[in-house]
């Protein structure tokens, strides 16, 4: 086996003891020393000097959709779009190139940051689109609007919850579209969309990703897609299937760490679905929709415990995650505190958790997989949390108070939902804009590095230390980010290469 010694950079090792290392050794996949005399090494194969670079454990997105993400990298993105008419005129520009059969397939819109945020219809789109089928998926994934060709392909869905007939699409009328956009993808589209993110993943220093897949997210194969994609790249990939009860997907899936991930308690906050113990405050009268009850929720966590495999559930709203916490007191009388405990359950998203719910998630170690920029571009007095839901906005995503009660936190980016861009989403959680809910830099770089690796079951990564495996990015910088400056330009920095397990799986061009 190559022994590799890597000399004279700065190393961010993620160890709580801060001693200095300026070289590091890699054998066989793993670490194999660590310290400041290189000479102390006998013998490597391999010298690389890295003329005082920062090297940095390899960061973790603990919540992707990996072919969502290369969709919007290849096809039609709308994020950040100023209003309905700039979406109607990129998807005119965009179908110029398109034969008519052709299935329009963009995401990101988001009418919080429009003027006048009423929605395109399907005329509209109709119109734009020149009468081909078009799904355009909100940025937050819980509610799109569809053209009228596309959904007269779905015989009843007019008679689904949901459904609208002015095009906009949510909850099972938005689930029975899925089947159908799967069918008119041609072949190979999720073997490119699955490469394009991965590539983008490596290139921004991400080692390793959970794919938080599922059948209201996409097809089996999609899955498939991912985890073939994955190993050609050389990427660590831990994959969820989000589907209740779905004890019989087990086998048929293969490497399946559980049935969670994108496995819905409720809808966003965006899209007016996530489930509130209170009114919304732009829609009096309405609470959004919790779509499975604690009895149902307590069902899927004991078998997921009884087969050793991690439960978990895509919650947002006090009540989906109220009702939640019920069903782990529910599992824990079933099968007892430890035997919960030992499976690592998780949580994603859990944006407004009550402190009877907190309390419950640290007594039964069940990890909150978490996304900074959820904060940082919906969070404060003036932007989307605030218009849905008034003063409650300053309860959203309380990082320091989850911590501090002792609940695991994983990060990640729901990409396509924010991007992929681990150094920002840190800024974001030091930043965070509610009063007292940042969180050290050294408590986010963890959260986005090792507690990843912890939330995936695996405890021999995400540190720069004898015998953790060899999974790190060097950087094009000679010193750590200042993740206390409030200027995020002081965090952006470009990645020379990114290992994983000892195999380089991106190195920027003209870099050695």
């Amino acid at each position: 086996m190559t022994r590799i010694l890597l000399r004279n950079g700065v190393f961010h090792t993620g160890l709580a003891s801060g001693e200095p290392v300026s070289a590091m050794a890699v054998e066989g996949g793993r670490i194999v020393w660590t310290g400041t005399d290189p000479d102390a090494f006998a013998s490597p194969d391999e010298v690389v000097d890295l003329e005082g670079r920062l090297v940095t454990p390899a960061f973790v997105d603990a919540h992707v959709h990996v072919v969502e993400t290369g969709e919007q990298l290849l096809g039609l993105d709308l994020v950040g779009l100023s209003s309905r008419e700039a979406v109607l005129e990129k998807v005119a520009a965009y179908v110029t190139d398109l034969g008519p059969q052709d299935l329009v397939l963009a995401q990101g819109w988001d009418e919080t940051l429009w003027p006048d945020p009423t929605l395109p219809t399907a005329t509209e789109l109709d119109r734009a689109s020149d009468g081909r089928k078009v799904y355009l998926n909100r940025i937050d994934g819980h509610s799109a609007v569809v053209s009228t060709a596309l959904m007269a392909q779905v015989p009843g869905i007019a008679g689904l919850p949901g459904w609208a007939a002015d095009g906009r699409v949510e909850r099972e009328a938005l689930r029975a579209l899925l089947p159908l956009l799967a069918d008119l993808t041609p072949a190979g589209h999720a073997e490119r969309g699955a490469r394009a993110a991965l590539q983008s993943m490596a290139s921004l220093g991400i080692g390793a990703f959970h794919d938080n897949a599922g059948p209201d997210i996409g097809p089996e194969s999609d899955l498939e897609a991912v985890q073939s994609e994955a190993t050609a790249a050389g990427l660590h990939g831990t994959y969820y299937w989000g589907a209740h009860l779905g004890f019989g997907d087990l086998d048929r899936l293969g490497d399946i760490s559980g049935l969670a991930g994108d496995l819905s308690a409720d809808g966003s906050i965006g899209s007016r679905s996530a489930a509130l113990t209170s009114d919304y405050a732009d829609l009096a009268g309405h609470r959004g929709h919790a779509y499975l009850d604690p009895e149902q929720l307590a069902d899927h966590i004991i078998g997921c415990t009884r087969r050793g495999i991690q439960a978990g559930f895509h919650c947002i709203g006090d009540q989906a995650i109220d009702n939640i916490a019920e069903a782990f007191r529910l599992a824990e009388a079933e099968l007892g505190t430890e035997t919960v405990r030992a499976r690592r359950h998780r949580l994603e998203h859990c944006e407004l958790p009550s402190p009877t719910a907190i309390k419950t998630f640290a007594d039964l170690g069940v990890i909150a997989s978490v996304q900074p920029m959820f904060d940082g571009l919906w969070g404060g007095p003036e932007r989307m949390y605030a218009a849905r839901l008034g003063e409650r906005w300053q309860e959203m995503n309380p990082f320091r108070t989850l911590l501090d009660a002792g609940v695991r936190l994983a990060f990640g980016s729901d990409s396509p939902v924010t991007p992929l861009d681990p150094w920002t989403a840190l800024h974001a959680a030091v930043h965070h804009r509610t009063p007292g809910q940042g969180i050290t830099p050294a408590e986010a770089f963890a959260a986005h590095t090792v507690g990843g690796w912890y939330a995936a079951g695996i405890d021999d990564a995400g540190t720069l230390a004898p015998g953790q495996r060899a999974t790190y990015a060097i950087w094009d910088r000679t010193a750590f980010p200042d993740l206390t400056s409030s200027d995020v330009a002081d965090v952006i920095t470009s990645c020379l290469q990114t290992v994983v397990g000892g195999r380089t799986v991106f190195e920027k061009e003209g870099v050695r």
